[in-house]
């Protein structure tokens, strides 16, 4: 094996074109065996594996400066710049990370930043008067973000060496959407020659290459833009998946994968008979979509998060749409359809989310305009990666007027929810939907939440009042019951269900015969829910404690391990209660 003998890209640069196919080959299979065991993104990265041995055989990492967008293409990235072992046995992210090697320049989970990261790159090497090559490798669905469009368009105002990358595999997570995509597929069709080309629109220089998996053509187009002395695009045709038959054959299941089976392609785990809230929430848009032709659900190109599959998407027809990897435009576009009179639906993982905040709050809030968004994979049992976790939704969301944010506890309330959802037309409204698995309270739950921010107190008890938010309200009846059993004292357990107010009435009832409130919320404390009680009770006698995470990143983390680290124990916390109330 070659591979075991490379642990910078100098080590490649005494071998031959034939043997540079070898260590191709030799990585795709370090990460097929991997992904296969653990899980991960297969498909960005099988397809991307001569282009990224060309790149390091060519040039010259670290000095020159290769930034990857999104850096779950990076794997043979990774291998190469001596993470080989740390790679197979899981040990780092899948993500690039300046912590891990001086070959990564930033975290990059998110999609469309990179050419504007690497427009700062350029100019800060113009300014210093260095010398070296920024090359930017973008695609796998990135060019449809509004950054990537915003980074491009700045490029050649610079005017200096860049070399941007764009993978073209012809995917996101989903087929890719959108005019843009239209122009890639005439520039393939025509290997590069169509006169309307998007990127000499922009005043970039325009190379293609149709053989985009060919080591010995990558080289030599690398070879041919190396060091040059203004921004130039280097267009690949290249195939997801490429080298493994299921990955090209299915690609939207193999852009990320749980463990899975390499002879067969199939999970080792066959999850299609566990209830999970996307596939409850993708049946029921199905169904509501069918009886209403005026209700139409919203993609940032993630259908997945509400199970809709090919088949599905294409029996919805007119009623879905996929905006690409654009959240902000989501979020305006769903504005834009509520002021038509038509219901959107917006499903979306909160930590893409993130990117609309001003769109969430002039376009959409301050329009006042009826969209319904459901938030995925917030919290702690979320996404367990810095840059995808999503600890900030509640900060973001239930501060914004006119927002009604809000937090079931399980399944019954969140069909609940839903159902009066998609008929209410006062405010927009978004459902953080629970992460801690599917959950069922045997109790009836209302059927319409109009009149805004008022508790349910599920438990009547004295003393303690424990306001448990969405997700961790099963954390707060472990809480109760715990208590309960070392003291005696029988908490009251209340549901607040919104996160954008608070229930005055029901805290006032709670200083007669209460001395201690304690929040949970599975969420940053700082600025959290939790602070709005503490703030409401004020000067009063009331005790308040909020529970939450601290205000930072965090990496790789496991839930269990992070809880404990943050006191989000029961037995942390009822020691605390018992401390308070002596």
């Amino acid at each position: 094996m070659y591979l075991e003998k490379i642990n910078s890209p100098a080590d490649l640069k005494p071998l031959s074109i034939e043997q540079l196919k070898v260590v191709s080959d030799e990585i795709r299979q370090v990460i097929l065996d991997k992904v296969s065991k653990y899980g991960g993104h297969v498909g960005p990265d099988l397809g991307v594996v001569e282009s990224i041995v060309a790149m390091h055989y060519v040039f010259n990492s670290p000095v020159d400066k290769i930034v990857f967008d999104v850096s779950h293409q990076s794997f043979a990235h990774k291998i190469l710049t001596g993470r080989r072992e740390a790679f197979i046995n899981n040990e780092i992210s899948e993500y690039t990370n300046p912590l891990e090697s001086p070959h990564d320049f930033f975290i990059m989970g998110h999609t469309s930043p990179s050419v504007s990261l690497c427009c700062g790159l350029v100019k800060g090497r113009d300014l210093k008067n260095e010398s070296y090559n920024v090359v930017d490798m973008i695609g796998d669905g990135a060019l449809s973000g509004g950054e990537a469009f915003e980074g491009l368009d700045n490029v050649s105002q610079i005017g200096t060496n860049m070399i941007i990358v764009i993978n073209d595999n012809q995917w996101a997570i989903a087929e890719n959407h959108g005019g843009l995509y239209g122009n890639l597929k005439q520039l393939r069709d025509t290997k590069g020659k169509c006169e309307c080309n998007y990127f000499k629109a922009l005043n970039l220089d325009y190379t293609y290459l149709d053989e985009g998996n060919d080591i010995e053509k990558l080289i030599a187009m690398f070879q041919s833009v190396k060091d040059i002395d203004h921004p130039i695009v280097v267009h690949l045709n290249t195939k997801k998946g490429y080298g493994y038959e299921p990955a090209e054959v299915h690609a939207e299941k193999f852009h990320y994968m749980p463990p899975f089976d390499l002879k067969t392609g199939n999970a080792f785990v066959d999850m299609s008979n566990v209830e999970d809230y996307g596939d409850l929430t993708g049946k029921f848009l199905l169904d509501k979509m069918k009886m209403n032709p005026e209700l139409i659900t919203i993609t940032s190109a993630t259908p997945s998060v509400v199970d809709f599959d090919e088949a599905t998407r294409k029996e919805i027809g007119k009623q879905f749409m996929d905006v690409g990897i654009a959240e902000e435009h989501a979020v305006a576009f769903a504005s834009g359809l509520a002021k038509s009179g038509v219901k959107p639906v917006y499903p979306v993982f909160g930590t893409f989310l993130q990117r609309s905040y001003d769109q969430l709050s002039e376009d959409l809030c301050m329009q006042n305009n009826p969209a319904m968004l459901l938030i995925y994979l917030t919290g702690v049992f979320g996404i367990p990666d810095q840059s995808h976790q999503c600890f900030f939704d509640i900060i973001q969301l239930s501060n914004i007027p006119n927002m009604v944010y809000l937090a079931p506890v399980c399944k019954e309330e969140y069909m609940a929810m839903l159902e009066w959802g998609i008929t209410y037309n006062e405010h927009p409204l978004a459902i953080r939907v629970p992460t801690n698995g599917v959950n069922s309270i045997d109790m009836e739950f209302d059927k319409d939440y109009s009149v805004l921010n008022k508790y349910k107190v599920m438990r009547e008890g004295t003393k303690v009042a424990i306001v448990a938010v969405g997700s961790f309200y099963q954390f707060g009846e472990s809480i109760a019951k715990a208590l309960e059993e070392k003291t005696g004292i029988k908490a009251t357990m209340i549901n607040p269900r919104y996160l954008t107010g608070v229930d005055g009435d029901v805290l006032d009832g709670l200083t007669k015969d209460h001395q201690l409130v304690i929040t949970l919320e599975d969420g940053i404390s700082e600025g959290g829910y939790g602070e709005k009680i503490a703030s409401y009770y004020g000067e009063s006698g009331m005790k308040v404690k909020n529970y939450g995470f601290r205000k930072e990143f965090v990496d790789r983390f496991k839930a269990s391990e992070l809880m404990v680290a943050n006191g989000l124990t029961d037995e942390v916390i009822v020691n605390d209660i018992m401390d308070y109330l002596k």
